[in-house]
């Protein structure tokens, strides 16, 4: 399947739009289509043996114009793309600027004139048919500088799909060919002249479109301000950039920037294009990228974006990514993608808007005959009917949701929440279970040393000497952790030969001739070495959700080191909030349940389903999807089934790449307070959805009926100038609606309230484990080998590594003690295959056992 942006042009409804989803829905191969009036944009997914060709051919053939979004081709950073320029607004002033113009004459000879005696020149005053060619003369003036009305809306009428310009093409031109029919009556009975000019409707013919270009110009301001979402982040990124080339530094334009280049970033200056820090150091305030405030320290090696500002120190960088590349350039397109896209509840909007004018047609056909039977004079019915055709309005339909969803996915993209489709920024609002990760997402993800236990028979220095030793070469992260804060304390005078790594149990070595030892108790059990004074400390350790790490050296327990993955400040606080909102919150992680209970202790969540592999996550995520709505939040990699599993996945902790295709929601600072803020922000999306499409259906249908004079008893009509007064003003009101939105503060937690609420079964009283969620792995095949001929963990390792090797081994583990390796196969092995890999390796292989 691909899925392509298209740009439509000539659409001004909601029922174009309409029309032109169900010209493209018709071709071959299109499975999905979303049409945006707002962006004149269309998103298509398609299949051979539908084309892009295809498609745009369909649009044409329905009265419309089509283009494939040129994309790479035609944007980068620095280039802003036809999407985000408010071209449209100016050329609306121009147009209402000349109506006005020519309709103030207009309105003072009929009007003025008219009704409250302002002064003309007597030939004129005395000469009812004068006075009549005049009004014909500046009305149609007025309909030439708007045209566009009658040309938009008779082709669509043509193509079996009128539209709102048919509507007001309509009603303006009855009132006009009425008016003409008036004035050659008037030029042939000149004695019924001066009672026949109070018929002509010259000035509604010309109010109605000035009116309605006032509503349009309003709305198109009003539409341009919801695109400057995406124009901020555009104009972002600077135009040139500061490069290395020929030996000098020299400024080049953005676009000519490669993976590679060193360019120079001076203080004060944003950033042209991702890159890496090579030489300098300063602090880069990313704030537009991320929402966070505060400025980032950066230094060699750390990670740059375009778009963010460097601070007070010169920096020298390797661009990574450029062009569309760039992490800014990917959070453009999620916006734009978002904004292009549609949000199921805007169904019911899409169904009304595709009968809309047809139905107006009939009422406003239907309103001037029943005034006719009823006896009234054809000037009264054909006031109702164009009163019914003006006052109706389907832009204010088609612009309840896009408007919305493009103003609340600019307020997410700038508090560095992205939303990468419409129905996904609809969805997280109606999250009723939170499922979050552990590691990276609860907590940091980068392992710290937290707390020593020295032995009676040892000291730190001895502890962490030897501890440096053996976790140098390790590439384990808990021993990068140990590694990390030995060297900070200046322990480094060891150093160790011989190591070796033992998958599950730890590392060895030799340190100064003398046999070392780190590792997990069980390592320390087996060599006999493990007390029951650091057996009690390690269980202390465990229970407060660190992980105890056991050192020996020459045979003498050393101590402990226990290092933890810390939590987040803020954890606690986005855990609290979100049960404020009446949300449940369960912790799903592969690390063991002690560890994970100290955990979620530490932050309030009281339901943990721990020791779950990946695909045990994508069934349990499952299970709870029965009690209601899940959101899953994970940092993208080992979550990434359950993240595709949920019915909303949200990526946290993603600045660095934001292009996470399981996730549909992509928070960009690693922070769970984000997790709230997005809820909120879909709360809030959601309920300014709802107002618009409200007031767009309570207007059409209570104003139709006063347009058609069915309160005409009560003495309230609506002539057809009041009503084209109407209908400009619909529309602006909706679009400005949303852009409230732009004041909306996804942090402020005082309108949090609980909706959706769900029950989860109780807690067990043994423990917190929920045993209700039930899931299943796949039955593992397990077989062991007894081995003769081990001698040291060298042997262990060795064999550990000959079964590994194998393709149809998912897992080993040697026991040096036990004269055995069990292996966890992907298929079935014949014994004498795997008897026979092991003494490819130097060892006797006694027998195996299933």
């Amino acid at each position: 399947m691909k899925q392509e942006t298209f740009h439509v042009s000539g659409m001004t409804c909601a029922a174009c739009q309409a029309h032109v989803e169900r010209a493209v829905q018709a071709v071959d191969g299109v499975s999905e289509v979303a049409v945006n009036l707002l962006l004149g944009s269309m998103l298509v997914t398609f299949d051979a043996p539908a084309t892009a060709e295809d498609i745009c051919v369909a649009v044409q053939k329905a009265g419309y114009g089509a283009a494939l979004d040129g994309g790479k081709n035609e944007r980068n950073a620095a280039a802003p793309t036809a999407l985000a320029e408010d071209t449209e607004t100016p050329k609306m002033l121009r147009r209402l600027g000349v109506s006005l113009v020519l309709l103030l004459p207009l309105m003072y000879v009929s009007m003025g004139h008219g009704m409250w005696g302002w002064p003309l020149p007597a030939a004129l005053a005395q000469a009812p048919v004068a006075l009549g060619l005049v009004q014909l003369l500046f009305a149609a003036a007025v309909m030439v500088v708007n045209q566009k009305f009658f040309i938009s809306g008779w082709q669509s009428m043509l193509h079996g799909a009128p539209n709102m310009d048919t509507l007001v093409a309509m009603g303006s031109g009855a009132a006009f060919v009425y008016s003409t029919a008036v004035l050659l009556q008037m030029a042939m009975q000149p004695e019924h002249g001066a009672h026949l000019l109070h018929g002509l409707y010259f000035e509604s013919a010309a109010m109605i479109l000035a009116l309605i270009t006032v509503g349009k110009t309003l709305e198109a301001r009003s539409k341009g301000k919801t695109l400057g979402a995406i124009r901020a982040l555009m104009d972002l990124a600077p135009k040139t950039a500061h490069i290395y080339q020929g030996n000098q530094w020299v400024d080049v334009p953005v676009e000519e920037v490669n993976v590679k280049t060193l360019f120079v970033v001076r203080p004060g200056e944003s950033i042209p294009v991702d890159g890496v820090v090579v030489i300098g150091s300063s602090t880069v305030d990313e704030s537009a990228l991320t929402g966070e405030s505060i400025p980032v320290d950066k230094g060699p090696e750390d990670h740059v974006s375009a778009g963010t500002i460097n601070g007070n120190g010169a920096l020298t960088c390797s661009a990574t990514r450029v062009g569309e590349d760039t992490t800014l350039n990917q959070i453009i397109r999620m916006v734009e993608h978002a904004a292009a896209g549609k949000a199921p509840i805007a169904k019911t909007a899409d169904k009304v808007a595709a009968v809309f004018v047809p139905a107006v047609l009939a009422i406003a056909l239907v309103t001037c005959g029943i005034w006719l039977a009823l006896g009234q004079e054809f000037g009264f019915a054909l006031a109702r009917a164009i009163s019914v055709l003006v006052i109706s309005c389907p832009c204010a339909l088609g612009l309840a949701t896009p408007v919305a969803i493009m103003v609340g996915s600019g307020r997410g993209a700038r508090a560095g929440v992205l939303f990468k489709t419409a129905a996904a920024l609809e969805a997280t609002g109606n999250t009723q279970i939170v499922v979050l990760d552990k590691t990276g997402t609860v907590t940091a993800g980068q392992p710290q040393v937290t707390d020593l236990w020295v032995a009676p028979c040892s000291n730190e220095k001895e502890l962490l000497g030897v501890a440096h030793a053996l976790e140098e070469d390790s590439e384990h992260p808990l021993s990068e952790a140990v590694f990390r804060y030995a060297d900070s304390r200046g322990y480094c005078g060891f150093r160790a030969h011989d190591f070796a790594a033992l998958p599950g149990s730890g590392v060895c070595g030799t340190i100064q001739e003398k046999p070392a030892l780190g590792g997990n108790q069980a390592l320390m059990a087996e060599h006999r070495i493990l007390t029951a004074a650091a057996a009690e400390q390690g269980r202390i350790f465990a229970e407060e959700g660190k992980t105890p790490l056991y050192f020996a050296w020459d045979g003498r327990l050393l101590g402990i080191v226990a290092v933890a993955d810390v939590v987040k400040p803020d954890s606690a606080a986005a855990v609290q909030q979100l049960k404020k909102m009446g949300i449940q919150v369960v912790m799903l992680t592969g690390d063991n349940a002690r560890t994970a209970k100290a955990i979620a202790a530490q932050v309030g969540i009281d339901r943990v389903i721990a020791d779950v592999k990946p695909d045990g996550k994508e069934a349990a995520v499952q299970s709870l999807q029965a009690y209601g709505k899940v959101a899953m939040v994970g940092d993208g990699i080992n979550d990434a089934p359950a993240l595709t599993r949920a019915d909303i996945g949200i990526a946290i902790g993603a600045g660095a790449d934001v292009a996470l295709e399981a996730a549909e929601v992509v928070l960009m600072r690693s922070t769970l307070m984000d997790v709230p803020a997005a809820i909120r922000l879909s709360r809030q999306v959601l309920r300014n959805i709802r107002e618009n499409l409200f007031w767009a259906f309570f207007y059409n249908c209570i104003g139709i009926p006063v347009a058609a004079g069915l309160f005409s008893g009560l003495g309230l009509t609506l002539s057809p100038m009041l009503g084209a007064a109407a209908m400009s003003l619909s529309s602006f009101c909706v679009v400005s609606n949303a852009l409230r939105l732009n004041l909306f503060d996804p942090a402020n937690t005082a309108r949090d309230q609980q909706r959706n609420t769900v029950e989860l079964p109780p807690l067990t009283e043994e423990s917190n484990e929920e045993i209700i969620f039930e899931y299943t792995e796949e039955t593992e095949m397990k077989k062991t080998i007894y081995i003769d001929g081990m001698m040291c963990p060298h042997c262990q390792a060795h064999v550990e590594k000959a079964l590994g090797a194998r393709e149809d081994v998912a897992a080993v583990e040697v026991s040096l003690q036990e004269k055995k390796a069990v292996v966890t196969l992907k298929q079935d092995v014949s014994a004498e295959a795997l008897m026979a890999t092991v003494k490819d390796a130097g060892y006797t292989p006694v027998r195996v056992e299933e």
